[in-house]
């Protein structure tokens, strides 16, 4: 079964794209523990063009082309490029297509990927625009929940933090639903998650979504939390004072499920407490080492 061209969103994925996408991610990643050597993009170039700050995608983007043979562009530091003599987004795009074979892209913008996809002949991959896509974290999320949970079918995900802002939310949103998932979602008021992409997920997949202000997390499965991205509010002490009010401590997971897992897109800064990260329910940095995997599993489908 052939995959998509363009990886933009995940509403461009069926259930099938994402099924192939788990399936290889797990081939990819035992082929990792038995340190084969993979060359499915050997004799190919992939670009990563970040033009926000990135540590764990931009990484792993290219850990995984490397792992599979491919040669890198990195292009990471707009300040010593020609942006700042005032080439255009779109000229970027169109130059650096005809250098690679595959384009990862992260901007502020939303649509900008798309956009890119628009304009490039080789297949381009979103690594996040502004607030809107992150559909590469969300098929590592899933397979980090269906290997650790054998399913997603019927969990309980409870979605707790900034949910109006965060991409990685929106996107998990609409594949829990897919998957047929249980969601609970939690958010400081003014935070919550958008109303359109709740109705969305209802109308289309039957999803179930219950809406919550207070922290409870009794019945779940999968504790899923993002930071307050404080670089997107206006007001900083604001978002300074939800970030205490809504974070994870010893005593919130106390009468937890004894088999929950935390997971956490990363970077974290004060939204977990020290001793939650010594907790047997913390999974945030087994989840960030499946990035790698699965996105060798995406960029192999993609790259022939």
């Amino acid at each position: 079964m052939e995959f998509v061209k363009d990886l933009i969103s995940i509403r461009d994925l069926e259930k099938k794209h994402i099924d192939l996408i788990l399936k290889k991610s797990s081939e990819m990643e035992q082929a990792l523990k038995e340190k084969k050597k993979l060359s499915s993009l050997g004799g190919k170039v992939v670009a990563t063009l970040f033009f926000e700050p990135s540590t764990r995608t931009r990484l792993s983007f290219q850990s995984a082309a490397m792992r599979l043979g491919a040669k890198v562009l990195s292009f990471e530091n707009v300040g010593v490029s020609s942006i700042v003599k005032g080439e255009t987004f779109s000229d970027t795009i169109r130059m650096v297509d005809g250098y690679s074979d595959l384009i990862v892209v992260r901007h502020a913008n939303e649509g900008s990927a798309r956009y890119a996809a628009q304009l490039a002949d080789h297949p381009v991959i979103n690594g996040g625009d502004g607030g809107n896509q992150h559909p590469t974290q969300t098929l590592l999320d899933m397979y980090t929940i269906k290997r650790a949970k054998k399913k997603i079918e019927g969990l309980n995900v409870t979605l707790l933090g900034d949910l109006k802002h965060a991409r990685t939310m929106r996107s998990l949103m609409h594949g829990l639903g897919m998957y047929g998932a249980n969601v609970t979602l939690i958010a400081p008021k003014g935070l919550e998650m958008s109303r359109e992409v709740i109705n969305e997920v209802k109308d289309r997949f039957g999803a179930k979504v219950e809406e919550k202000s207070k922290m409870d997390f009794s019945g779940a499965d999968v504790l899923y939390l993002c930071r307050i991205q404080k670089e997107r509010f206006s007001d900083q002490y604001e978002a300074e004072k939800v970030q205490k009010e809504f974070r994870i401590t010893a005593d919130a997971i106390k009468g937890v499920k004894d088999d929950l897992i935390i997971m956490h897109p990363l970077p974290k800064v004060d939204e977990v407490a020290p001793e939650v990260d010594q907790s047997k329910y913390a999974y945030y940095y087994e989840q960030a080492r499946m990035g790698i995997p699965v996105r060798m599993a995406i960029m192999d489908s993609m790259v022939v």
